[in-house]
Parts: C-alpha cells; structure tokens; sequence
C-alpha cells in the first residue's frame, strides 16, 4: 500500500478542456472522499489524456488512475479544512502557462485551439479554473506535509548502507563547469552600412512594396524571413523590451519606425491582437561582425583569462566585471546548467562538442583557452571554460556523491512523511466507491484503511 500511495504522489496536469462535452453525456459519482467527489467524467478525462500519450496501458490503469485522483481530493479535503489559502492571481498565471502550452501545440493560432476544442479560450480557462484550483490546493498541502522533512549526515550515511552493493547505481563521468561569454561588439562602420540597409528598405515600405515580400529578400531573421517575417501569435514577455514596446502600441496592419535592438535594427508590423497576444512580422537587418571585432572579442577574453591564472581577479569578480549578462549562467557565478537534468552536472557525452574537446584533458581548476561558440548558439560569441569538478565513472560513492545520496535519502524520508499522513488521513475520512470498481483490491485497500478509523 505504502509504495503504492507513494507512487501516485506525483500530481499530474488536466485536461479539464475536453470535459465539457464528456460531463453531457457522462455524470456519475465514482467516489466520495470527505466532502469531495469524483466524477467519472473526470476520471475518463485523465484515462483518455495518458491513452493518447501511451496506448498500452496497464489493465488495472483505471483502478490505479481513480486511486490517484482520491489521494489528490484527500490532499484537496484537508487544505480546504486547514483554510489553506490559494489566491486568485495564482490561479489565473498557472491557468495562462496552460494556455501558453496549447498555443505552442497549435503554433500560436487561438482560431485553431477554439476549432478544436469547439470553444473559446475564454470558456476553456473558465472551465479549467477549478481544477486549477484544487491542483494547486492539492500541491500546497503535499508541500505542507514534506516541507520540515530533513536528513542528518548519519540518516545518509545509513539511507547509503541499506542499498545493497550489487544494486549500488552505476554513474557515468561527469564534469561541472562555469563559464565567461564575451561577445563581439559591432563597429561603428558596420551599424551604419546596417542602419542604412533597413533606411532603404523602410523607403520601400513607404512607397508601397509588401512588407512579406521584403521579408523574404531582405531579413536576416533566419526563423521568420521565409515565411515573409511572420512571428505567429506571441505573448507579452516573448521580446526584448525595446521590440516589444514598439510592437505593442501599432494599431492593426501598421507598420513600425526602425526599431534597434541588441540584435539589430527592426521594421514591425501589427497583424493582430488579441489582449496580451500578439501576431505581427518583422525585417530584422543585422550589422556584421567582421573578423577583426571576433578577434577583438577573444583577445578580451584571453586578457581575462591571463588576469584570473595570475591570481589578479578570482573567477567569481571575473564573471561579473567581463562577463555577458544576457546568458544564463551569469546570473549563476558562471555555472552552466544542464538543460536534461536541471542540476550542474554534465555526463561527458552530454555537453556541447565545442566546450567537450574544449576541456577535454583539463584538470578541476583549469580553464580553457577562448573557445567560438557553435553554429547552433545563435549569435556569434566566444568562452572561457572553467573545470570545476570531474569525475570519471564509478559505482555510486558515499563521498563522491555526496550530494545525489542526499537528495535520494531526503526524497524518501519525504515520501515517508506522506505515506504515514496518508494512511492516517484515510483513517479519519470518509472514504465510499461505486461498485462498478468494486474489483480493484488497491481501492478495496484504501477502504478497509478508511474503515479501521471509524
């Protein structure tokens, strides 16, 4: 039971948009769980959601998907009892990051969301708002439970001891790094050869010419230009600030001034709007960066690397006095995150080819000399590459790896912590399924838990 419970933890996302239509025709109370309810409406939107995204389900998936949705009503019944508080403005931002989604799914076209759905997306965010709210309810209740679960170095150091040695996980070679990006500055000639290239093309504008077509021919946006500089549907937030204060005060089918950017200079043009989102194209005309301004941008870096070797300036200052702050690691004292796993950890294999034979060979504490950034990266730009820690592969090591031990220990006394609250809970609620489920054994289960309080 306790694994079980365990398993079913995890709360996961929704799919209240399809509900509408389903609740019509379907309309039965599956299970009551203290003052709360579930549909089997509700529980057919989720067997539908995982069945399209795996359509060899288990056989007993709907029995372990309705025992899923009581443990989440449970959690939902006791923040609503202990007054837990979830604000409006909450709901509504998890309820636009859900919109986000769909709109990436369907490339940024509410028309083609509202076709599929059959609804607006004002009515599938009304529709989906109290699910929202009780997700949320659920999750703030599991953070609750877990939030004063702590580990002490011996508890790790046994959690470390119970695993059996032949089931002691194999870790590949890893390395941590950090990094500075220096990026090359345009020289003034070639803002100005730019600046006049996007003159001539606004003049084109002026006296007529279509803006898709310039797009086309002239736009250095390689994502846009071939498709005559359409952005699609973009929310408030997607743009630089400089391109998105020009964007959102057009009027419908106007066309922008030059607009400069730090990528370069912009002609816009408003297509649509629909409140917070907007669809619009643009001519981007990028200066270029000559060879003498990506050798300057090096030479930058390889003084800055001279100056840390030389124990001038720790690699910390260094981040912050040379570095590019529109990256992500200069918010991080130059460590680079591993976009797989969140952490800071890279398997060898995992990092970018440029920055692996970059290091490569380099001992922790060591930097690398200037290395250009790939095709891939975008804008041209060079790094400096610190090593701050290597492993090489090895069974998993208590001291080694200290840290991923600690997380596994914590996650399971955390585990541990629901499973008792859980049971307990069970035991001091009223707990009743229809019989149409009464052969599923892990909810017979979970009332004969529920039973033994009463």
């Amino acid at each position: 039971m306790k694994k079980l419970i365990f398993s079913l933890l995890t709360l996961f996302i929704f799919t209240a948009a399809r509900a509408q239509n389903e609740r019509a025709v379907i309309d039965k109370i599956v299970a009551s769980v203290g003052g709360e309810i579930i549909l089997l409406s509700e529980m057919q939107e989720q067997i539908n959601y995982a069945r399209e995204r795996q359509p060899d389900l288990p056989k007993d998936f709907e029995c372990q998907s309705l025992q899923n949705m009581v443990v989440q009503k449970l959690l939902v019944n006791q923040a609503k009892l202990d007054s837990i508080d979830v604000k409006d403005e909450e709901v509504e931002t998890q309820l636009d990051a859900r919109i986000d989604r769909l709109m990436t799914y369907f490339n940024q076209d509410p028309a083609a969301i509202e076709q599929y759905y059959g609804q607006s997306i004002d009515q599938i965010k009304e529709q989906m708002r109290g699910d929202m709210r009780n997700q949320l309810l659920a999750e703030r209740m599991q953070h609750t439970i877990t939030e004063k679960a702590t580990v002490t170095p011996a508890e790790i150091k046994a959690f470390f001891g119970n695993i059996p040695k032949d089931s002691l996980p194999y870790f590949n070679a890893e390395v941590e790094i950090r990094e500075i990006v220096g990026k090359p500055k345009v020289n003034d000639l070639q803002k100005d050869i730019a600046r006049q290239k996007i003159t001539d093309i606004q003049k084109q504008l002026e006296a007529g010419a279509d803006f898709a077509v310039l797009a086309k021919k002239y736009s250095d946006d390689p994502g846009s230009g071939s498709q005559g500089g359409d952005l699609g549907w973009q929310k408030r937030g997607t743009f630089v600030a400089a391109f998105e204060a020009a964007i959102y005060k057009l009027e419908k089918g106007q066309t922008s001034q030059i607009v400069e950017t730090e990528f370069g200079f912009h002609i816009m043009q408003l297509i649509e709007r629909r409140g917070n989102l907007v669809h619009g194209r643009h001519i981007l005309v990028k200066p270029t960066i000559t060879e003498e301004d990506m050798n300057l941008a090096k030479k930058n870096l390889e003084d800055v690397r001279a100056l840390i070797l030389k124990d001038s300036i720790t690699f910390s200052a260094a981040v912050k006095k040379f570095g590019e702050k529109n990256v992500q690691s200069f918010n991080n004292d130059g460590r680079v995150a591993n976009p797989k796993s969140g952490n800071t950890f890279f398997e060898m294999a995992d990092l970018p080819t440029t920055i692996f034979f970059a290091i490569d060979g380099l001992k922790p504490g060591e930097i690398s000399k200037p290395v250009e950034s790939a095709p891939d990266e975008g804008d041209k730009f060079f790094r400096i590459v610190l090593v701050q820690s290597r492993t090489k592969p090895h069974k998993a090591d208590l001291k080694l790896d200290y840290n991923k031990i600690q997380t596994a220990a914590l996650e399971q006394k955390k585990a541990g912590s629901s499973e008792s609250w859980i049971l307990e809970r069970l035991r001091n609620t009223y707990l009743e399924f229809d019989p149409m489920f009464s052969n599923c054994p892990n909810l017979e289960q979970m009332k004969m838990e529920a039973k033994a309080g009463f």
